[in-house]
């Protein structure tokens, strides 16, 4: 397991190492910039590809591409929400929630890849619109997450980024010699 897994149930004593590990990640990278590269990225390695390639699973227990597509999906609706509730409330409660049991329950595994990416896509849009128009009072405002505590918007940005780059690199890894550009 990776410090990028995060499960349900050590999730608020991992929050640290998590949060950490993501940043690092990220790194000096700009999160409206790398937020913006996702879909056309996908894009371009997804093209073409048959449904058995994304629906094979990276392992046994593992998700395919087309479930991560739908993860993303599903990630940037909770994000989308999450900031519009940072910016319209004082200190809002931020619910965490389950990755595994919403992939389950929401059967990303069976998840048709087009309609994943065109949730991904529209929603992705939807919120960078808005991401765009954000001054510093609004980044620093902040809600508190269940797990992880306190976190401005700045924070959910920055943090969606470096998901964002888990995700691509788990979707190569997924494809390995499928494309050879991944």
């Amino acid at each position: 397991m990776t410090i990028f897994a995060n499960p349900a149930g050590s999730a608020a004593a991992a929050a640290p190492s998590y949060v950490r590990a993501l940043l690092d990640l990220l790194g000096p990278r700009e999160p409206l910039e790398v937020l913006s590269e996702l879909v056309p990225w996908l894009e371009s390695r997804l093209r073409g590809l048959p449904d058995d390639v994304v629906r094979r699973p990276e392992a046994p227990g593992k998700w395919s591409v087309a479930a991560v597509v739908q993860h993303l999906a599903d990630s940037e609706m909770v994000s989308g929400v999450r900031g519009r509730l940072i910016l319209s409330e004082e200190r809002p409660q931020i619910q965490g929630f389950d990755q595994d049991r919403w992939a389950a329950l929401c059967r990303y595994l069976d998840a048709p890849l087009p309609r994943a990416m065109a949730q991904l896509a529209a929603l992705r849009e939807s919120n960078l619109a808005l991401w765009r128009t954000l001054g510093p009072a609004e980044l620093a405002r902040v809600g508190l997450h269940s797990e992880r505590g306190e976190e401005s918007l700045g924070l959910l940005l920055r943090l969606s980024a470096a998901h964002d780059l888990v995700h691509r690199r788990q979707v190569g890894r997924i494809l390995g010699g499928a494309r050879d550009d991944v």
